[in-house]
């Protein structure tokens, strides 16, 4: 549990704190019908607000049922969680800390669509990356805007797959100790 604590928490917060910060202080894309950008890096990384009403990378942006769609999921997705936690599946401290950054990154996108007045995630984080405007044509560099929940998802996920591929410790296995007496 005190992955939750000590993981879940702080970056649920973070992720809040970020994403409020982004709406108090940049202006309503859809009332201004473009997007405030501040560079950070210039050519490299901007701040922008951009409402993500749909999931990955825009995907079913703007459907009728989309947030009650992905609410469902959330919930699903974090009554599992829970359930798998209770009978140990997460048995080594990567795959704790893998279910503690979904946790956070699922619960963090779930509340942007539950708060009222909302009904989108805020994501801000903006990289121009060299070559990518080849592999999507019209996006002029940049990759899809995120944020720190889409972060720790994104994290999550990539320990979930090195964990399925390795082979798993046991509670007692420990290094054979070298014996000092042998020359």
């Amino acid at each position: 549990m005190k992955y939750f604590l000590w993981l879940s928490l702080p970056l649920y917060i973070l992720d809040q704190v970020t994403k409020f910060f982004i709406v108090k202080n940049f202006r309503d894309p859809e009332l201004l019908g473009y997007t405030d950008t501040v560079p950070v890096i210039e050519g490299f990384f901007n701040l922008v607000r951009v409402h993500n009403k749909g999931m990955a990378f825009g995907m079913l942006n703007g459907t009728a049922y989309a947030n009650l769609l992905f609410g469902a999921i959330a919930i699903t997705a974090l009554t599992f969680i829970v359930l798998l936690w209770r009978k140990n599946t997460f048995p080594d401290k990567l795959s704790k800390t893998a279910a503690a950054l979904l946790v956070s990154g699922i619960l963090g996108n779930f509340t942007d669509r539950i708060l009222p007045g909302r009904g989108y995630v805020v994501d801000f984080l903006d990289f121009k990356l060299p070559f990518y405007e080849l592999i999507a044509k019209g996006s002029g560099g940049h990759f899809p805007s995120f944020n720190v929940a889409d972060s720790c998802i994104c994290i999550a996920a990539a320990l979930l797959f090195i964990v399925a591929f390795r082979k798993p410790k046991e509670d007692g296995d420990e290094k054979p100790k070298k014996d000092k007496t042998a020359a």
